[in-house]
């Protein structure tokens, strides 16, 4: 547990920090700054702000300053980092780190927190290798004393990495990735409709030397027709490979076509791939009208997103638990995201293995922390929903897709990954329309390829959606399935579309046409479906909740002495309120998890009137929708608007349907690609196991499962395996990983007495350098 006052009651010497920034800032970065520091004085910690990177350290003076509570106040939404980053040739010469040496230890600084790329992370560790060289030879220049020195023995490292590229081994996102992957959606979007209204083709140039992970996630967002990325140069001829993609997409009926570069796009020979070379060779050679656009360094810039704030403050939090817990012997660390988990590794271990060396069969240079799991994956899925002709020969088998309960934005992205997936594989794909009322009705008609074209980036559900359950029409759903023909199932929505999928297995032993293999892709923005830590829609609609939270901040900071009550969507289950209070700096978040009293409101109340004696004369309070039935959201506004008399005035907005609106965030368009394109592959072996005496019959668990992320897997769980885990009243799983992060909310808002629970993340993992080969298919 991590206590207030953690640094004395573990007998250790009051630990100071400091900051240092790579120079290329990422959004986000102000986040993992801001957790640092409150958690750090929150542990009774002096903390320093180091200016203008290793520079401010090196020169020291007023570059390294203390920082205060209120200093980092307004922070979350801000782009780049408020400290200053700059480049500095200083700090690579010895005489440069023995001047930044001499710094920290006038200062008493033992402890430095790194926020940066694999370059300014290796200068740190180098730094704190020498530590004790450095120190005996300032003693014996005379510019410290031997109790300076004695006092100043060990220096701990501590290292959080903020890179839009997402090139450092051992985690799974790193800060800023997340933000340029919307500054970079919003131009396609903004291109695709000029593109479409003229039939153009456009080819946008995104960032990425040696890594091409903006690249190829961004070709996934927006369907691209080809991407080219530094990691699979495309095969010789290329050329014609491309000119033949691109007419076959307009046959196909598309009035666009869209290509991405990574800027480090290269062919097998290491020759540079430009804009301006694949420009020319469109535009002469199919007479396309085309265009070109390199996005450049606004890629790092704009607001962070919900995501990058939240990873930043839990990278944040947990930098400082590494501090508390380091010992001379400890070597230097960096912390890390695994799934939705909070890691610490060892630094230079995830340093080496960002190399970047030959690979057999490929002559161009290969980073090989790219042969991660995750990257062959987003690889493979844009072969096959891009790069693949469907088959002349059909399978002559029959799925179909249903929308179910409330809509939200990456359900079309799904349905189109699942469409396009499923003619790759030779299947007639089926839409039903209108959820199971429309499966009742016949609503169930073949869905094309070119149909779904444009699909990801538009919100909302294109077949629509119902909220209703298909108990009271299963004997016309089963007939309507022999109708149709159909051999399998895939359900994409919220809690409706687990319980009716649960509703559909238990019918089966009455209706033998049920049984068919399902496959349930959890689509809500309230995140409360069982098997899935995390549900398509739900990013989307918490980013909308941070911006519209972000605006009433701004408009209470202009007044003065306000306090804002926000409620949130998500019924019973108080994911978007937790996770947005994280991302917009909230001061509580009630939830129907965490049961609230009237001790609990009258100690948000004072802690709000202590809050405006400072210089942070603001307010924000989110409520859940169905926090409690008796302390509604005009309750609370009322209570707070009674108590605060005198010291703050309240206003009270409720969201409502706004968040379930909107265009698709990349997380969730990438999400539901990746969902949809699985969950097809799946069923289609599960096809071949359940085929019988010329038909298709299946009974048993493993036939009807849910498709989820858990930690950082893509996983199929039966239905009926859930059901110990669900809590049917209230609609909500009854095991909820994000609840151990309310803790972390309760502390950066600063109230008393906060327990976290770090047994999970108390001891430092170890990378595992795996070597192989990727095979780049053909392009």
């Amino acid at each position: 547990m991590l206590h207030k006052q953690h640094v004395e009651t573990n007998g250790k010497m009051l630990i100071y920090r400091s900051f240092s920034n790579n120079p290329l800032c990422a959004a986000g970065m102000n986040a993992a700054v801001r957790a640092t520091v409150r958690v750090g004085i929150y542990t009774g910690a002096k903390v320093y702000f180091v200016h203008e990177g290793y520079q401010g350290l090196v020169d020291g003076g007023d570059n390294i300053k203390p920082a205060t509570w209120e200093s980092v106040s307004m922070m979350l939404q801000l782009g780049g980092t408020v400290i200053g980053s700059a480049r500095c040739m200083d700090f690579k010469e010895k005489w440069g780190r023995l001047k930044a040496a001499c710094n920290l230890v006038k200062l008493g600084i033992t402890n430095l927190c790194v926020i940066g790329g694999d370059g300014s992370l290796t200068g740190a560790n180098q730094f704190r290798t020498e530590w004790s060289e450095l120190l005996a030879d300032l003693t014996k220049q005379g510019k410290i004393t031997a109790e300076e020195a004695k006092r100043s023995s060990h220096l701990n490292i501590v290292g959080m990495v903020g890179s839009i590229d997402n090139d450092f081994c051992g985690t799974d996102m790193t800060i800023g990735t997340d933000s340029a992957l919307h500054r970079i959606i919003e131009v396609v979007d903004a291109i695709t409709t000029t593109a479409q209204s003229h039939q153009r083709t456009f080819i946008l140039e995104v960032m990425g030397r040696h890594c091409g992970y903006l690249a190829l996630v961004t070709a996934l967002a927006c369907g691209a027709d080809w991407v080219f990325i530094p990691e699979m140069p495309p095969e010789d001829n290329w050329e014609e490979h491309l000119c033949k993609r691109l007419i076959a997409q307009r046959e196909r009926g598309s009035r666009l076509n869209v290509i991405i570069m990574a800027e480090g796009a290269q062919d097998r020979k290491q020759k540079p791939i430009t804009c301006d070379q694949v420009k020319n060779l469109v535009s002469k050679k199919l007479g396309f009208d085309t265009r070109s656009t390199v996005l450049g360094h606004v890629q790092r810039g704009g607001t962070p997103s919900a995501f990058d704030r939240i990873l930043g403050s839990r990278m944040g939090v947990e930098a400082v638990m590494a501090l508390l817990e380091a010992t001379p012997e400890t070597p230097a660390c960096v912390v890390s995201l695994s799934g939705n988990m909070a890691i610490r590794l060892p630094l230079m271990e995830c340093v080496q293995v960002v190399s970047y060396t030959p690979v057999p069969q490929q002559t161009a240079l290969f980073p090989l922390l790219l042969l991660r799991k995750s990257f062959q994956n987003n690889w493979n899925t844009y072969k096959m929903l891009a790069h693949v002709t469907p088959p002349e020969v059909k399978s002559n088998i029959n799925i179909a897709i249903v929308n179910v309960g409330a809509p939200c934005a990456g359900m079309n992205a799904a349905v189109r990954s699942a469409v396009r997936a499923g003619l790759i594989q030779g299947h007639q794909m089926l839409a039903v329309y209108d959820g199971f009322d429309g499966l009742a009705n016949g609503q169930i008609e073949p869905i094309t390829w070119a149909q779904v074209g444009g699909w990801t980036g538009k919100g909302g559900s294109n077949l629509g959606t119902k909220r209703h359950l298909p108990s009271k029409n299963i004997e016309q759903i089963s007939l309507n399935i022999a109708k149709f023909n159909i051999h399998s199932l895939i359900i994409i929505g919220g809690f409706e579309a687990y319980q009716g999928g649960l509703e559909l297995v238990t019918a089966r032993e009455k209706y033998e046409e049920l049984c068919i293999p399902m496959v349930v892709i959890p689509a809500t923005v309230s995140n409360n479906v069982p098997g899935s830590d995390f549900s398509i829609g739900a990013d989307t609609a918490l980013n909308t909740i941070t911006t519209t939270c972000d605006r009433i901040k701004q408009s209470a900071a202009g007044t003065k002495r306000r306090v804002f009550i926000i409620e949130t969507m998500g019924g019973y289950c108080g994911y978007l309120a937790t996770m947005a209070g994280l991302s917009s700096g909230a001061d509580a978040a009630y939830i129907y998890e965490e049961p609230f009293h009237i001790r609990d409101l009258e100690l948000n109340v004072k802690h709000l009137i202590e809050k405006m004696k400072t210089s942070v004369k603001r307010g924000l309070i989110l409520r859940n929708s169905n926090a409690n039935d008796n302390y509604t959201t005009q309750f609370l506004y009322n209570l707070y608007s009674e108590e605060g008399k005198g010291t703050f005035d309240c206003r009270m907005n409720i969201l409502g349907h706004m968040q379930q609106g909107g265009t698709p965030t990349p997380f969730d368009r990438n999400f539901g690609t990746k969902m949809g394109s699985k969950s097809v592959l799946w069923l289609t072996d599960k096809l071949k196991e359940c085929y019988r005496h010329g038909r298709i019959f299946a009974n048993t668990p493993d036939s009807a499962c849910v498709l989820g992320m858990k930690r950082r897997s893509l996983i199929f769980q039966p239905l009926a395996s859930l059901k110990e885990d669900t809590d049917f009243e209230h609609r909500i799983p009854k095991t909820e990983w994000w609840l151990k992060l309310r803790p972390i909310l309760k502390i950066l808002a600063r109230y008393e007495a906060v327990e976290i629970d770090t047994s999970e993340v108390a001891t430092m993992e170890h990378i595992i350098k795996k070597t192989g080969e990727i095979k780049g298919g053909k392009m």
